[in-house]
């Protein structure tokens, strides 16, 4: 197992939210090893559970004093009033992983009145990796621990779709039209990396733009997809207002995008490139706790920076180039961003493998920038 960068708080009850297949579980098991758990994946557990939530406090033994574990509890979130009066009557301290926010956020659904801490896990990172990452294995396979590990990643990925098709979107009745889902799925890839056309997408799924409004809530709310918003503080220019849209992990994204001959590989590279170092930034955020808000900036005018982070820690801005070849041109866009936020720190990530500043710019190799992301953010 990888070394990850995020640790368990030492004392308090937490809720670790993360999509499936990010290695919450597996996590849970080397950091608590003396946890006692509860999978509601598991049938028997969950209509246990479901049928009488007071089981739970029944099933744990008088005198536990290590941690309590409820996997997957946004399947049954009556169970959180009982873990509520357990934490309070008896003191135990529970782990709750989730990966769908969707039923957490129901109208009188306990969330623990801050008695328990909030985590997210994501993909494996580069850190994480070491030695083991690989720039073009990252891009095609993304950072799932099982596509990162596996001798058949494309076959794992191929499959990660339908299982949530199958266990997530159908048997929790997300969708009514399970199909058009599907259809979504794909016409939402082919918006990776792009300012979002809610109306274009719409019309490649043949359902009303209120529709396809929800299946993005759905993938958010899966934590399959975030979706970026446009940074206007302060705007001197007129900016878009619509966001970006990113599948959570590279290799998700490449498995969902369809291909075919119009297909120009190096769009399909260049978004995969971006999510890649979006899923990095992100899981660095949650792990650090750097308390950065993360947006693109897009003028009317059509200048655009891939990345923009905000937050106590300071303005930067990244650019994320698909090529080895780094044109002054490429840089425009980012010095037109310091006109209008002079205070920020602006970085260019390439394919090559030289290193520069131009212009107050950092140009930078993008595998050694993720690698090192603590140094640049």
């Amino acid at each position: 197992m990888y070394s990850r960068l995020l640790h368990p708080p030492s004392k308090q009850s937490f809720f670790l939210f993360g999509p499936r297949g990010v290695g919450k579980t597996a996590w849970l098991h080397e950091k608590l090893p003396g946890a006692l758990f509860f999978d509601l994946l598991d049938h028997h557990v969950y209509a246990q559970l479901l049928a009488a939530p007071q089981r739970l406090g029944d099933q744990i033994p008088r005198g536990h004093e290590d941690w309590v574990v409820v996997d997957e509890v946004q399947r049954a979130p009556e169970l959180l009033n009982e873990v509520h009066r357990l934490i309070e009557s008896r003191r135990l301290k529970f782990a709750l992983t989730g990966s769908s926010a969707r039923k957490l956020r129901g109208r009188g659904v306990n969330l623990l009145a801050g008695r328990a801490l909030t985590r997210h896990m994501h993909p494996l990172t580069a850190a994480e990796l070491g030695d083991d990452f690989d720039l073009k294995r990252a891009l095609r396979f993304g950072g799932l621990p099982l596509a990162c590990t596996s001798d058949a990643p494309q076959d794992y990925l191929r499959s990660y779709a339908a299982t949530y098709l199958r266990e997530e979107v159908q048997q929790e009745g997300l969708a009514r039209n399970i199909g058009a889902f599907g259809r979504f799925l794909e016409a939402a890839s082919f918006s990776q990396g792009g300012v979002l056309n809610m109306a274009a997408v719409a019309r490649e799924c043949a359902v009303s733009a209120k529709v396809v409004e929800d299946y993005f809530s759905i993938l958010e709310d899966l934590l399959l997809a975030v979706r970026l918003p446009v940074f206007a503080k302060r705007a001197k220019r007129r900016v878009v207002a619509h966001p970006k849209f990113y599948y959570f992990d590279a290799g998700v994204f490449q498995a969902i995008r369809p291909r075919g001959p119009l297909d120009a590989p190096e769009q399909i590279h260049g978004a995969a490139l971006e999510t890649l170092f979006l899923q990095e930034a992100r899981a660095l955020n949650d792990y650090r706790d750097l308390g950065y808000r993360l947006h693109y900036w897009r003028t009317a005018a059509g200048d655009e920076v891939d990345f923009v982070l905000y937050g106590e820690r300071g303005l930067r801005a990244f650019e994320v180039k698909m090529t080895h070849t780094v044109r002054p041109e490429d840089l425009a866009p980012l010095l037109r961003f310091r006109e209008d936020y002079p205070t920020a720190t602006l970085h260019l990530l390439h394919l090559g493998d030289r290193r520069w500043h131009d212009r107050g710019v950092e140009v930078l190799p993008f595998q050694d920038c993720v690698r090192n992301l603590d140094a640049w953010i």
